[in-house]
């Protein structure tokens, strides 16, 4: 049965109001995510919160979460709507929020052999970016995002927002660049870069299995060192006055040309 929570003080609405800071999450290993879409993803992937917070408990799909999270052990908490505020930040609050475990990063937990294609992202600084690449692999039935050097956090609330409920399906990874090419090289793995410097049409390139798509810095692109390692670089035409796309446009284009290459053939 849900508790209910009405006053500000207390701590459980403190300790998820404090989760829209990165060192707070860090902290408590432990995220939010806002919506009942992307709760109820989260659900169909088989992830459950430990704290659901809720303010209309009449919708079906929500009834069917704040079950299955009591069955699980997480906590059904029924609030309102200057609660869910105060946690959220949002002048507009979705009905239901929810805390979950964040997952484990490890690059050494991927299992390249799980999927035939894989994104890698370097060094990005929009939230929205990483969420919206994890959305775009998961269109694209890829295996997970990998994170390299130092990126905006995936788990925080502008990512998952902007995941629509993919952070639940793709595997997330975080690696140094040093750490992270051992890894690709020890077993199969195509490094495919881009850059307005290459010579080679990303349509004319052949795409082999498993595929790893190298996305760079949203201002900086690839650094050249991380270029040379790359097994192919491919540039995307630019037609008009833009001398570039943005970064997880660039990943959606790339990861469908690879993708309907295969399809093709």
């Amino acid at each position: 049965m849900p508790r209910q929570i009405t006053a500000f003080s207390n701590p459980l609405v403190k300790q998820a109001r404090s989760l829209r800071d990165k060192k707070h999450r860090r902290a408590e290993g432990l995220f939010l995510a806002e919506g009942l879409r992307i709760l109820t993803e989260a659900r169909e992937a088989g992830v459950l919160p430990e704290r659901l917070f809720f303010s209309d408990a009449s919708h079906p799909l929500l009834q069917a979460l704040i079950e299955e999270t009591e069955a699980a052990g997480g906590e059904a908490i029924e609030t309102n709507a200057d609660i869910l505020h105060k946690i959220s930040g949002k002048e507009n609050p979705q009905a239901a929020l929810a805390v979950y475990r964040a997952f484990d990063t490890d690059l050494d937990g991927v299992d390249r052999a799980a999927a035939p294609l894989w994104i890698v992202a370097q060094a990005l600084r929009d939230p929205g970016n990483v969420g919206t690449i994890l959305r775009t692999g998961d269109a694209v039935g890829a295996g997970g995002l990998i994170l390299i050097d130092d990126c905006a956090d995936p788990f925080s609330a502008e990512a998952v927002r902007a995941s629509m409920g993919a952070l639940f399906t793709q595997r997330i990874a975080a690696a140094r660049w040093d750490a992270f090419l051992p890894w690709l090289r020890a077993g199969p793995g195509q490094l495919i870069g881009t850059s307005l410097d290459a010579a080679l049409d990303y349509q004319a390139a052949r795409y082999d299995r498993p595929a790893f798509i190298l996305v760079g810095n949203e201002q900086a692109g690839l650094p050249a060192a991380y270029q040379a390692e790359c097994d192919l670089l491919v540039k995307m035409p630019m037609l008009g006055k833009a001398d570039s796309l943005n970064a997880a446009v660039a990943a959606a284009v790339m990861a469908y040309e690879v993708v309907n290459q295969w399809r093709r053939s």
